[in-house]
């Protein structure tokens, strides 16, 4: 007989868990706001040059793709846009870093404008086509905003995962995967053939308390997933309202992940209680009769 041991996929568990706590720090590190230092000298500049200095970057970087007037086109509308007028830092940063399709402009990020030319054309959108902004953005209102979190940056991607996963990032989710898949298969078969693996034809039957268990766990099924639908329909409903309202992307990860782990379970109660198994073991020449 051959001995199905929980203690190696117990322990796959636990380092699996202490990795994504390793992983989680290193998103930590990647999402933080970068720390923006207010210059005086560089706010006068701003006030004074923003007007003349921004239309012309404007006119000759981003018509192109969000039009002459804002209207949008292959970039989006800037024009009377709440997820433009309604977050100033987010624009200074989309202007500075870029998303794609949209190339980042800043200096220090591979583009050709200064700080002071992106502060500028951030203005002129700001206050241009029927925006207004009550407060030209400035570097201290990047280190206002640097900590918050906007609903355009929660619909894309939320505020926990980087924008760009490095290698060991992707080493350490793929691992992590690797071993929650042992570890969950090894305790599941522990728990479903018990201790030991007795070769033959395993009957199973069924008690009050089994069938109470499996109604409950498919009840849940269909609760959580008439839950998602709702959740996700409501995010829908939010992002073309106005002014536009993000979705509540922990509630929809909560009811899809009860949908998926009571799904298993209903599975794990099935096979072990429903389900007629066999446990064959290796012959004399130490094969197994598959």
């Amino acid at each position: 007989m051959e001995r199905n041991d929980a203690v190696m996929p117990a322990v796959a568990i636990v380092v699996a868990a202490f990795m994504w706590i390793l992983l989680l720090f290193m998103f930590n590190n990647d999402t933080k706001p970068t720390a923006v230092v207010a210059d005086p000298a560089l706010t006068a500049v701003i006030q004074k040059e923003w007007p003349v200095t921004g239309k012309v970057i404007f006119e000759a970087n981003c018509a192109g793709c969000h039009g002459a007037v804002g209207q949008g086109g292959v970039g989006p509308k800037l024009a009377g846009n709440p997820a433009v007028t309604g977050d100033h830092a987010l624009v200074v940063t989309r202007i500075l870093k870029g998303k794609a399709p949209m190339p980042a402009f800043g200096k220090e990020y591979g583009g050709q404008l200064a700080d002071n030319q992106v502060y500028a054309v951030a203005n002129y959108v700001l206050n241009s086509w029927g925006n207004k902004s009550t407060d030209l953005v400035t570097p201290a209102t990047l280190a206002e905003g640097a900590g918050k979190v906007s609903p355009e940056v929660i619909r894309v991607r939320s505020r926990f995962v980087p924008e760009e996963i490095i290698l060991p990032e992707i080493f350490l989710v793929t691992f992590v995967m690797l071993l929650l898949t042992y570890g969950i298969i090894g305790l599941y078969s522990h728990w479903a053939e018990g201790a030991e693996l007795k070769p033959g034809i395993h009957k199973v039957r069924s008690t009050p308390m089994v069938m109470t268990a499996m109604i409950a766990s498919l009840a849940g099924v269909v609760l959580f997933s008439v839950l998602f639908v709702k959740q996700i329909l409501q995010g829908l409903a939010g992002m073309n309202a106005t002014p536009p309202l993000p979705p509540q992307v922990t509630a929809e990860g909560f009811y899809a992940a009860m949908v998926v782990l009571l799904l298993a379970l209903v599975l794990g109660i099935y096979k072990k209680y429903f389900m007629d198994g066999e446990v064959v073991v290796e012959d004399a020449s130490g094969e197994f009769p598959w």
